[in-house]
């Protein structure tokens, strides 16, 4: 069977590893088992000039296969990708990180399943977390597979793994594409879609190993994170989404893992219970 058409999405900023982008660039576009046709990927802002050389070293050995564009200021993840979305050239797109791993024929399998389900507007799937190295694995974020179960889940915390997901353009542009929301881009994009009847799935299996660290978890806490997501539920309640009841546990929990968790404690409740469906 002929593969459809797709495009990835992803950007780099500058704190992003030069060797760790390279590794996440081969993940897409040498080790799969099916190959995209373009990656769109946004340089949100300046980067370092290792950066630099290994995406013009990129360029060269992919050509137009590799959209580079470079804003000239950093403007944060929703509008990098929202960029991404407006430039990818094809229906069906893809979203990468740009630090992790694809398993090789995690693009072959997504676009398998949209062939067999054409009403599916987006499709995710299972990730693994590691740290230093992709065969040190810490853990692993299960998340529901049927849209009823993904649409039930999301009313506490978010039942899609970002850097996993692909999705049909026109669907994400009608929900109103990525708009800026600190640490929050997907969720708020995913709540968006929902209000428009979009039919979601997550593959069973692993489709992205993910890196990880005490870092990751730590901006996984303090104020500004807690009031995003708790902007998020306060949305999702006057929207109707969720009840009063619901609103008040999430916050709750949100309070004491974010607010008052050391990043290391932090590290180890998301490992152990906010990483199980």
């Amino acid at each position: 069977m002929k593969m459809k058409q797709f495009s990835i999405i992803t950007s780099v900023y500058k704190n992003d590893k030069a060797e760790f982008i390279r590794v996440a660039l081969d993940s897409m576009l040498v080790h799969q088992s099916v190959i995209p046709d373009e990656i769109v990927l946004v340089q949100d802002g300046p980067v370092p000039e290792s950066t630099t050389k290994l995406l013009s070293e990129y360029q060269q050995r992919f050509g137009e296969k590799l959209n580079i564009i470079i804003l000239d200021e950093n403007k944060g993840l929703g509008n990098a990708l929202k960029l991404g979305v407006e430039n990818a050239k094809y229906d069906i797109v893809a979203r990468m990180d740009s630090d992790d791993i694809c398993i090789p024929n995690r693009f072959e399998k997504q676009l398998s399943y949209m062939e067999e389900h054409p009403e599916c507007d987006i499709v995710g799937g299972q990730i693994t977390e590691f740290i230093d190295t992709p065969n040190n694995i810490v853990g692993k974020r299960e998340v529901p597979c049927t849209n009823k179960a993904i649409y039930k889940y999301m009313r506490g915390r978010c039942a899609l793994n970002h850097p996993t997901v692909m999705f049909k353009k026109k669907s994400v542009l009608k929900a109103g594409n990525y708009k800026d929301w600190f640490w929050n881009e997907d969720y708020y994009m995913w709540v968006r879609m929902m209000e428009q009847g979009c039919v979601f799935a997550n593959l069973p299996d692993v489709l992205v190993n993910m890196r990880s660290g005490l870092e990751q978890y730590g901006r996984r806490g303090g104020k500004k994170y807690f009031d995003s997501e708790i902007g998020i539920k306060k949305l999702m309640l006057e929207k109707g989404m969720i009840t009063h009841k619901e609103y008040v546990i999430n916050y709750l929990e949100r309070f004491i893992i974010q607010l008052m968790l050391p990043s290391n404690v932090r590290g180890w409740v998301f490992r152990t219970f906010a990483r199980k469906s």
